[in-house]
């Protein structure tokens, strides 16, 4: 199976420096060192699709270097946390300029990006202490934040999310949101709840979407999604019956789509939906249902 987007990626997470101040120290220092190129938490990209990197010298005086990692070399590479940055005020979280960059990165980069935008996305939304309301310090190198007043530790947020394709007589269930580019089709999603396993999920999500109720599911892969920070677990369900019956605040449409036509889509044929792009592990989750 072809792996997802926005996994791959190369650099050493290094946990242990991240509790080591001398090596913290160093590898800020180190003349190799780079700095990832941000507008916001939009990724700079060169001419030929790689992630672009500027040296730390480029440190802005009031940002919080966030180590990503080191190369195979050892070389360190950072990204830099604004101090002050709003989301708010930050470029679209899913824009067309960005959806085009994300296509054409090099594969592994991507997961490195991921990383870095999931982080700064977190500090950013998360400067107070849950427990008792006092502003809270960087720490771990970036990987999480310290409670000055209680010593609460708080740590990056991760949302579990199922995403899935019920299957019946050799079709797979497609589902499309509102607001999405002209004619794209999807696998159906859904938030893990609280007390939840995965397979109790899939089936959940599909019966409040659909109205379909499926048996036996099975999981396929997962793939973090940075916007702004998801895990996302592919599954496919055994679907009891196909009879839909349409959530309209969740999905504008639904339908069952043949093995063959998945096939000639993802070919690049033409077919009554659009692909989801290659990044997303929707389409890895229909390429391996399809058997392509």
């Amino acid at each position: 199976m072809e792996a997802p987007g926005f996994t791959g990626g190369t650099l050493d997470r290094v946990d242990a420096m991240r509790h080591d101040a001398e090596a913290l120290a160093a590898a800020r220092s180190d003349w190799r060192a780079r700095l990832l190129v941000l507008d916001g938490l939009l990724p700079g990209v060169t001419d030929d699709g790689h992630l672009a990197w500027t040296s730390m010298a480029d440190l802005p005086d009031d940002a919080e270097p966030i180590l990503l990692g080191l190369d195979e070399s050892g070389r360190p590479h950072f990204a830099a946390l604004l101090v002050g940055m709003r989301v708010d005020t930050a470029p679209a979280m899913r824009s067309p300029a960005l959806m085009a960059v994300l296509g054409a990165l090099a594969r592994g980069e991507a997961a490195t990006y991921a990383a870095a935008r999931s982080l700064i996305d977190w500090h950013v939304r998360h400067g107070f202490c849950a427990k008792c309301g006092s502003p809270t310090d960087v720490f771990r190198a970036g990987w999480a934040r310290k409670c000055p007043a209680c010593a609460t530790e708080h740590f990056p947020r991760v949302d579990p999310v199922v995403i899935m394709i019920a299957e019946h007589d050799g079709r797979a269930l497609l589902g499309r949101g509102k607001g999405w580019p002209a004619g794209r089709y999807s696998a159906l999603a859904g938030f893990l709840e609280p007390g939840e396993s995965i397979e109790e999920a899939v089936a959940r999500e599909i019966v409040e979407e659909a109205g379909v109720r499926v048996g036996k599911v099975r999981y396929v892969a997962s793939q973090p999604w940075p916007f702004p920070s998801s895990l996302m677990m592919a599954c496919v369900a055994e679907a009891e019956d196909d009879a839909i019956t349409l959530d309209t605040n969740e999905l504008e449409d639904a339908m069952w789509v043949p093995r063959e036509m998945v096939r000639a889509v993802l070919r690049g044929e033409d077919g009554p939906f659009v692909a989801p792009p290659p990044y997303a592990i929707a389409y890895t989750l229909l390429k391996e249902w399809a058997g392509e």
